[in-house]
């Protein structure tokens, strides 16, 4: 009997997901277990296993389409075996399809303006209908039993000459109390929130705003289509600049005693199967820091700031075509060992497409580490919602002047970016001097 791939839940908070390359073509035989097909989301891009032995028959979605999960994907069986393409998915233990899943009454709120549209409404489409204010019983639906999907209101929106794009204050309200940004003036001063004419009645006759013209089609050039993943990367730092005013300090670290450290150690946990990498001590070190500093781990909220109890490090990793941070939970509680070897795991994971959508999701403050690439020092931007993001440098010997003698040190530059919401200079440099204190007397 033929076996149905069908797209899985990658996270609690993702409802769908985008086939961004299938591993095996109709056809092709696939072994149980085996990466069948490449799967991109807002957060992750993950591979797919196969979820019996046998050959691909049919493939149903194709490259490049968005489904929502427990939706068929394709179907694994014996060579000619015939497939009902209309059966409904089968789903196993633990899996529920998007179609049986309550609304939230939160979604249920901002689906207000259909109430003559009687179908399943995701919270993604009930975003859209809400920040468009649409009729859904206006859309023909393509899902199941005429369900309206997230294409089917990108085709309406087209077609009425309107962009499905969303701004970054539509963005933020649908965030968390503690999520959204502080000011909202911050976000309606934006160009993007206004209409050309209020940019041109708001500026000087030396700043008169002009329509930005398209981009000309020549041959000289060609237009790369955006991935999820670097879509999402684009709104998230735009959306970042315009929310938190963002300062950055720098130090520099002294590595002599991590070295050694790192030296003496690095067999003793090579046996263990851990390689004991650099960033395992710089881990550690922004824990210290961000004890030392605890608004640092912590929220904005208009409210007050939310300071956060647990410390998750969101550790950047660079991909070929993007940038992931998964995080690294816990870990004020792990030590160097239990560090190095979460490093270690993730950032093979990261490399592979084999991380879950929530191992990149809930960190607190991260850090990147720029100098792999040369870089000696830079202003990353903050991890939104989080407070603070450290950038650590390329290490190279310096000359250093110490106790009154010339001496040849190993260096790096630290820097931390905050959000001046929420700490002052002086508290931005004392988690730096916690972190230099940890690294350069590190025993």
């Amino acid at each position: 009997m033929a076996t149905q791939v069908i797209m899985p839940q990658l996270g609690e908070s993702v409802v769908e997901g985008t086939v961004s390359r299938w591993l095996k073509r109709e056809g092709e035989t696939v072994q149980a277990f085996e990466p069948l097909l490449e799967v991109s989301t807002d957060k992750v891009d993950t591979e797919v296993p196969a979820a019996a032995s046998g050959v691909v028959l049919k493939i149903i979605v194709r490259e490049g389409q968005t489904v929502e999960r427990g939706t068929l994907l394709a179907w694994i069986g014996e060579p000619g075996e015939v497939t009902d393409d209309h059966a409904p998915p089968v789903r196993g233990h633990g899996d529920h399809h998007a179609a049986d899943t309550p609304i939230p009454a939160a979604v249920s709120q901002m689906t207000a303006p259909q109430a003559a549209y009687t179908g399943h409404v995701t919270p993604v489409v009930a975003r859209m209908a809400a920040q468009h204010q649409l009729d859904l019983a206006q859309i023909a639906g393509s899902g199941r039993d005429g369900r309206v999907t997230k294409k089917d209101v990108e085709a309406y929106l087209a077609a009425q000459g309107q962009p499905a794009a969303r701004t970054p204050s539509a963005y933020a309200a649908d965030l968390p109390p503690w999520e959204r940004p502080g000011s909202g003036d911050l976000f309606k001063s934006t160009l993007e929130d206004q209409t050309p004419d209020e940019m041109t009645a708001h500026a000087s006759p030396n700043q008169r705003v002009h329509p930005v013209e398209p981009i000309p089609q020549v041959s000289e050039g060609e237009l790369v289509a955006l991935t999820p993943m670097r879509r999402a990367i684009a709104d998230h730092m735009v959306t970042s600049r315009r929310t938190s005013p963002h300062v950055t300090t720098v130090f520099e670290i002294d590595m002599t005693a991590a070295l050694h450290h790192r030296a003496t150690h690095r067999a003793a946990f090579s046996q263990q199967g851990v390689n004991l990498t650099l960033t395992a001590y710089f881990v550690m070190a922004a824990v210290d820091g961000l004890r030392a500093v605890p608004a640092l781990n912590a929220r904005w909220t208009d409210d007050g700031i939310y300071l956060l109890r647990p410390i998750h490090i969101g550790m950047a990793v660079a991909l070929d075509h993007g940038l992931i941070v998964p995080v690294i939970k816990h870990a004020g509680d792990l030590n160097l060992l239990g560090t190095a070897r979460t490093v270690n795991d993730l950032a093979a994971r990261a490399r592979t497409k084999a991380l879950k959508p929530d191992e990149v999701q809930g960190g607190t403050f991260s850090i990147t580490n720029h100098g792999v690439s040369g870089s000696l020092f830079a202003t990353p931007i903050i991890n939104q919602p989080q407070v603070g993001i450290m950038g650590v440098g390329m290490m190279e010997k310096r000359v250093k002047v110490i106790d009154d003698m010339i001496a040849i040190r190993p260096c790096a530059y630290v820097s931390l970016t905050f959000d001046h919401r929420v700490i002052d200079g002086a508290a931005g440099d004392s988690f730096l001097l916690s972190v230099k204190n940890r690294l350069e007397n590190w025993t």
